[in-house]
């Protein structure tokens, strides 16, 4: 096997990591030791020692060994077993995410140049361009960059798991930073050992099934953890950057704005009700406020200042004046008495809307509640003008500065939400509208006649919905819905709803539906003003490739062209990721969604409308998953633009976004890529003369990749029994990690399969299909049709273009993680072994074909050969994944023989948590 290599240059540097990891395990050993006995923690260390020899030697013999000291525990024996080494994965993440942190602040300590995909380096980069401030301030004037959280079943982490890791966390982060005594060490280890040992006896898995508002929950909880501490430092950040190059001090508005799908997302998961999506918005603008009270408070604890030390302003004073706090005591503090007047109206605010105050009472009662968020602001800025006129810099630039960006970056909204549905439940919803209102035929119309009868119903304008009854369940429910983001829109603005999504669109009549819905509740006025945007989701193969065609034929309707001049003139396009891999392949989809956006740069240049794409990708790479940065640079000319949004899914979003250091550098990554790809213009894809070669060479690997995947997937018998035999997605289901249902029907069908547990599947037996099958034989066919010339043209290809390199750049990493061994134990839950030996070697034949393929074009020689760090990562973490596919594997055959033995239902469950959190990008 070619297994990564573990870099030999990284011992010194790593050195602290290696330590760090020693820590966490001697204390979880100790832990193991005290709680569960002498023989549990013997039992525990037998095959700790027994998989690191074997992911070392990769002798047979050593293999057989584990497997035979696994095979003979008991259930209880096995569920300590799993739980030991699942919580080793979690602490050995937790002190490698504190290597990243402490590895870019050594970076920074040595003055060594800035790293690839910071904001220091893009920066540079455009000032060696010779690119202007005017030029910056106009690409920030236009800029959107929207990382959306999603709430996908792949997150298998309780929050209480993760709270505890992030408290071990930061003790761990201590050591590192503080110069500790020896009795603040042992104090410090004694904390450590206090939440290792929570984590020891808090329950891994949940009880009951996720619900839509704990989902929201979930995700609420990033903000507190990293975007508002973090955004409006980077802001700060940015525009210090950017006047220390420029001598100009440019006025950067909110471009960056983390978005959600969470309590808005509708297609396939009927637990998202109106009410449900109202509640959401409320929690989103109860959750900003309650921050704005906060920080308003403890700045009227701090700018304690006094009149007769300072001259304010002539607007403080009258701020001040005006302020319901009469205290004596206060009389020559004006910012103090300035911010409790502030405190009063946010609390007044917050009632205004609903909600339930839980910090102190204002001094004032009567105060008046803000109008929007931008009177708010103004407060803030009297207060930051006074600062800085009487010289107080440090403090106007300090805490109430980063408040004031916070308030124009969240508002009184927190985030914008997304809603999404179906394009088939849309027609529904029309077909019963317009049979009430008289037309019965539109169900049986073509698609010319269905755009006919819908741009004739939207130019009459006209009411067609008054009262629900009469409709059924479906249509009536999202008729609420719509009359839901109507109030919405009308209580907490339109930045709060403003975007509607519509999964697998494939006509343009599938838009049109959207709008007549809007107009519906007046979110389409006077019938071209558009208060949401439409958003076709181009998601399978054959979408993909006809998207430029429906956008060209919706651009040339006069009434939607009217529609967009409401938009700005900007029209946003989603392209699925994880459909597209899962109808096509891996090859297939990126090469596909390639193509799209080269089209629909076109069709908007040839329209004259702005294009926003927004990237539906998940966390693994069959998923449209791996480094953003690298992934925003691939994109074709044009097809960026200032622009972009990209969904977080899954266990990616904690990963990304729980540790504040670690999240501040994901969004300064997404800001610097995008400046990169619209600043610089990188012209090696559509204009240089080798690209009609390349575009040849991808269309023909597309194809033969293609006819392999499917070949396989959809048209190998007996290839949906071999799937849900040798993976786990059955068990999957029964987990209680989300709240929408893993297939869009209750069949077998891999059609109707969702994407995310198809990939969540097979990343648990260590194929990761979809991460890969097909290349290797694409390439062998054109390789030998081509000659050596064939391969050549490959290896320019890796060398000179974005997309090819970062495309196999991301399969070597899928391809580092997989296991054949431990896939062929997984092969062996087939009871059919007729089937089980055919798929199984037709996959294993493929896997070995495209590691070589791989290699001859790389020049690679093991996996991961041009990512040390992340080959240290797997060297570390491999060991102790592998005992949990094992017994996993045995679990699954025990169960599905009949054991109902709660324990080894449980231990299943176990594992699967272990696997992903082992693996960390797994959905």
């Amino acid at each position: 096997m070619n297994l990564p290599a573990i870099p030999a240059d990284l011992s010194f540097k790593d050195m602290p990591l290696r330590e760090d990891i020693r820590l966490l395990g001697r204390i979880l050993g100790d832990t193991l030791r005290e709680q569960e006995g002498e023989r549990t923690f013997d039992i525990v260390e037998n095959v700790r020692r027994c998989a690191v020899l074997f992911r070392k030697t990769q002798d047979d013999r050593d293999g057989q060994q584990l497997e035979s000291i696994l095979d003979a525990l008991s259930p209880r024996d096995t569920l300590s077993v799993v739980r030991a080494f699942s919580y080793f994965s979690q602490l050995s993440n937790i002190a490698e995410d504190l290597h990243h942190n402490r590895r870019r602040r050594a970076h920074f300590t040595a003055g060594s140049p800035p790293q690839e995909g910071s904001l220091q380096l893009a920066l540079d980069r455009i000032q060696e361009k010779h690119i202007s401030a005017e030029t910056i301030q106009a690409f920030f004037d236009k800029a959107l960059i929207s990382p959306v959280l999603t709430a996908h079943p792949t997150e298998v982490q309780r929050k209480s798991i993760r709270d505890c890791q992030l408290i071990i966390a930061s003790l761990l982060s201590d050591r590192d930073r503080i110069n500790m005594t020896p009795d603040e060490l042992a104090d410090n280890e004694e904390a450590l050992r206090r939440f290792v040992l929570i984590l020891w006896h808090t329950r891994m898995l949940r009880t009951s099934k996720l619900t839509v508002p704990d989902e929201v929950k979930n995700g609420l909880a990033y903000y507190r953890y990293t975007f508002f501490s973090e955004i409006p430092k980077i802001y700060a950040s940015l525009e210090k950057q950017i006047e220390d190059r420029f001598g100009k001090r440019l006025h950067i508005p909110p471009f960056l704005r983390v978005g959600s799908w969470i309590g808005g997302d509708r297609d396939g998961n009927p637990f998202v009700t109106h009410q449900v999506m109202l509640d959401t918005v409320m929690r989103h603008s109860a959750t900003t406020l309650e921050y704005y009270l906060s920080e308003t408070h403890l700045l009227g604890k701090r700018l304690s200042l006094s009149t007769h030390l300072v001259n304010v302003s002539k607007e403080l004073e009258e701020f001040a004046a005006q302020s319901p706090d009469k205290a004596v005591s206060r009389e020559d503090e004006p910012y103090r008495r300035a911010l409790i007047s502030v405190y009063s109206r946010l609390v007044a605010t917050s009632k205004q809307f609903g909600h339930h105050v839980k910090h102190l009472q204002p001094v004032g009662q009567n105060a008046k509640p803000y109008a929007d968020a931008q009177e708010y602001i103004a407060d803030l800025d009297i207060i930051i003008h006074s600062l800085e006129q009487h010289g107080a810099l440090y403090l106007a630039r300090g805490r109430v500065a980063c408040l004031r960006r916070a308030v124009e970056v969240f508002g009184f909204h927190l985030a914008p939400l997304d809603m999404r549905q179906h394009s088939g439940v849309h027609e529904q919803v029309i077909g019963e509208v317009l049979a009430i209102a008289g037309n019965s035929n539109y169900a049986h119309l073509d698609e010319a006649g269905r755009c006919s009868v819908l741009i004739a119903a939207l130019q009459a304008g006209k009411t067609l919905v008054n009262e629900l009854e009469g409709y059924s369940d479906t249509v009536k429910s999202e008729l609420q819905l719509m009359q839901v983001a109507a109030k919405i829109h009308s209580q907490f603005g339109h930045v709060a709803l403003p975007n509607y999504i519509i999964s697998k669109t494939d006509a343009v009549s599938d838009l049109l539906e959207v709008a007549l819905m809007l107009q519906q509740v007046g979110l389409l006025e006077n019938r071209d003003r558009l208060h949401v945007n439409i958003i076709p989701l181009f998601e399978t193969i054959a979408d993909l490739r006809s998207c430029g065609k429906i956008m060209h034929e919706l651009f040339s309707l006069p009434f939607y062209r009217e529609l967009l001049k409401s938009r700005g003139n900007t029209q946003e396009v989603m392209l699925g990721y994880s459909d597209s891999n899962k109808d096509g392949g891996y090859l297939t989809a990126n090469w596909e969604l390639y193509k799209a956006e080269l089209e629909l740069v076109n069709v908007f240049e040839k329209h004259g409308i702005e294009l926003r794409l927004f990237h539906g990708r998940g966390g693994t790479v069959g998923r449209g998953g791996g480094p953003s940065y690298e992934a925003i640079l691939a994109q074709p000319p044009g097809s960026v633009n200032a622009q972009i949004r990209i969904t977080e899914q899954g266990e990616v979003i904690a990963s990304k976004y729980s540790d504040h250091e670690i999240g501040r550098r994901n969004l300064e990554i997404l800001i610097a890529a995008t400046m990169e790809a619209t600043l610089l213009h990188p012209q090696h894809d559509q204009n240089n003369s080798v690209m009609p070669e390349y575009l040849r060479i991808g269309e023909e690997l597309s194809s033969d990749a293609f006819a392999s995947y499917r070949q396989l997937v959809y048209e190998t018998p007996g290839f949906n029994d071999y799937f849900f035999a040798s993976t786990p997605i059955r068990e999957i289901a029964e987990l209680n990690i989300g709240s929408r249902p893993s297939s869009r029907k209750a069949t077998n069908n891999i059609e109707d399969l969702r994407a995310i547990p198809w990939v969540f599947s097979w990343s648990l037996n260590r194929i990761l299909l979809p991460g890969w099958y097909g290349f290797g034989s694409a390439v062998q066919k054109f390789v030998a049709r081509e000659g050596e010339s064939g391969l050549q043209q490959l290896q320019a290809m890796y060398k000179n273009w974005a997309f090819f390199r970062g495309l196999l750049s991301n399969m070597d990493m899928v391809l580092s993680k997989t296991d054949m061994g431990i896939a062929s134990r997984y092969a062996e839950l087939v009871p059919d072994e007729t089937l089980r030996h055919s798929i199984f070697s037709r996959i294993e034949e493929e896997w070995q074909c495209t590691v070589d393929m791989l290699f001859a074009i790389t020049g690679a020689t093991t996996l991961l050969e041009s990512n040390p760090t992340l080959a240290r990562s797997l060297a570390t973490r491999t060991p102790y994944i592998d005992p949990l596919n094992h017994l996993q594997v045995g679990l699954l055959h025990r169960h599905r023989s009949g054991d109902t033995n709660n324990l080894v239902k449980r231990a299943i469950h176990l594992t699967i948590n272990g696997i992903a959190a082992g693996l960390r990008n797994s959905g």
